[in-house]
């Protein structure tokens, strides 16, 4: 299975939007500071998940949410509530 999930900044206005086969290891090093692009952010919280049972269409749909605006706005939007 793979994830794509969305994390949101505790501290600062900011989410990212990624995908692994683990999503608790992976947020672990989000935290860990192991993430070069998140580490400035710390810490992160888990704020969305979406389950595929391959890594293509997870990886489609990260790069549909990351190049497409509206969606990735909406979406950001519906998990500020």
């Amino acid at each position: 299975m793979y994830y794509l999930y969305v994390l949101r900044s505790i501290s600062f206005s900011r989410h990212y939007i990624g995908i692994t086969a683990s999503v608790k290891n992976r947020l672990d090093k989000h935290n860990a500071g192991e993430v070069v692009s998140t580490k400035a952010y710390r810490p992160w919280q888990l704020a969305y998940v979406e389950e595929f049972s391959e890594k293509t269409p997870a990886r489609k749909r990260e790069i549909f949410l990351k190049t497409t605006a509206l969606a990735r706005k909406e979406l950001f939007e519906n998990l500020d509530r």
